[in-house]
């Protein structure tokens, strides 16, 4: 007699994966809310009002902080999963070196009342969100909690972010780049493109003006991208022409190309890069 098939896990993450709530939906994937403090008030991550707020305290030069999910937020996230039936749950989030996110998803797993694999992404942004959605396929195709975990896992090791910001004064401040680093390139009056490596946000190259900046961001994509099918993110905040002239850039130069994502960034990664942030996060398939 054939052995039943194992119920398809549940997929979690948090507001930073950028996926927009008609994809959460059509893969039944949960998302656990950030929280941006904007001079004093508490606002929830993932909305397009939330971004809109951000931009205008950071430019006013408003008090801005970001805050995790709390343990007992995310324990009561797999609580109601559990009820409605999830037997295993698999949850991905932001890299663990730059937010706390991961450390209250493993803890609040500890006490899940079904098994929970919490997955370090090591990334921010859509190189999360991909991530996630290759656990969602994978889950979606039949496999396990621990199939739909390395499917996270192996999409997020492939994936290179890089990106641009006018200034490194919100990643100074936020802790998320060294003082001496945001220094010189203030002194030098150099744009910065940075990129994820290692699961931090580090330097990876120094250009004299934005439109050079932008042209070295189309240059790494498309050698990131390679030859073989790969999707992409333009990421942004404050800057939709940049990222629109990119994104069709990058499109008549990747044959491959499936997913093509173009949108603003959430208020919570905002606050540490921001107005005028542009990424694009490449993950091949």
């Amino acid at each position: 007699m054939p052995r039943a098939a194992a119920p398809t896990p549940a997929i979690v993450t948090d507001s930073t994966a950028h996926l927009p709530q008609p994809v959460l939906r059509r893969h039944g994937i949960t998302s656990v809310p950030l929280t941006v403090v904007l001079d004093g008030e508490a606002v929830e991550d993932g909305t397009e009002d939330a971004a809109r707020r951000l931009t205008q305290a950071l430019r006013q030069r408003q008090a801005v902080t970001t805050s995790r999910p709390s343990p007992a937020a995310f324990a009561e996230t797999y609580r109601r999963l559990a009820e409605g039936g999830a037997r295993a749950i698999v949850s991905v989030h932001l890299s663990s070196e730059i937010s706390g996110t991961h450390d209250a998803a493993l803890l609040a797993a500890k006490e899940a009342p079904v098994p929970v694999r919490v997955v370090d992404s090591r990334l921010i942004a859509m190189g999360l969100g991909f991530a996630v959605l290759s656990a969602a396929e994978a889950a979606e195709a039949g496999g396990t909690a621990d199939e739909a975990a390395a499917a996270a896992a192996k999409r997020a090791e492939g994936t290179a972010a890089f990106f641009y910001v006018d200034t490194l004064e919100h990643l100074r401040r936020g802790g998320r780049i060294g003082t001496a680093q945001a220094l010189l390139g203030s002194a030098l009056a150099v744009k910065p493109l940075l990129e994820m490596a290692g699961g931090r946000i580090e330097p990876r190259e120094k250009v004299r003006t934005a439109g050079r900046a932008i042209a070295r961001l189309e240059e790494l994509a498309v050698g990131h991208a390679g030859s073989g099918p790969v999707d992409i993110a333009i990421q942004h905040l404050a800057a939709q022409e940049r990222a629109a002239e990119l994104a069709e850039r990058l499109a008549a130069r990747l044959p491959e190309l499936g997913e093509l994502h173009v949108g603003e960034v959430g208020a919570v990664l905002g606050a540490h890069t921001g107005p005028g942030l542009l990424g694009a996060v490449v993950a091949p398939r």
